[in-house]
């Protein structure tokens, strides 16, 4: 028997969407942006980002707790933020990157989207 699923119960405990995005989407999405832009600017490989954004996601549901009264250990909430935290992190980590390697490698790579290069035909 199918029980009753609900989008926003599954996204946040909150009574507000509001502060979901405000703690998850904008503090630490915006957080998980910049350190991933920060870990791919420094020449890291992609699984900083992973190990980083696993710790900011801490952050994130400790925000949720002493803010909101949300809870601190709730694997499916922290496991929703480390999914926001990961996307986030792993966008900024790709776009600067691609940026990267067109600009100091000019000769040699080519931009094919915003998050992929190629090589330049000879």
């Amino acid at each position: 028997m199918m029980t009753d699923f609900s989008i926003p119960e599954f996204l946040y405990e909150e009574g507000s969407f509001g502060v979901f995005v405000l703690v998850s989407i904008v503090l630490g999405g915006g957080a998980a942006w910049l350190s991933g832009r920060a870990i791919a600017s420094t020449w890291r490989a992609w699984w900083h980002v992973a190990a980083y954004m696993l710790v900011l996601s801490i952050a994130v549901r400790f925000f949720h707790f002493a803010l909101f009264g949300g809870t601190f250990l709730s694997l499916h909430y922290y496991l929703v933020d480390s999914a926001v935290c990961l996307t986030l992190g792993f966008l900024g980590y790709r776009i600067t990157r691609t940026a990267q390697m067109v600009t100091q490698y000019r000769w040699i790579n080519a931009r094919s989207g915003a998050f992929a290069w190629r090589r330049r035909e000879p």
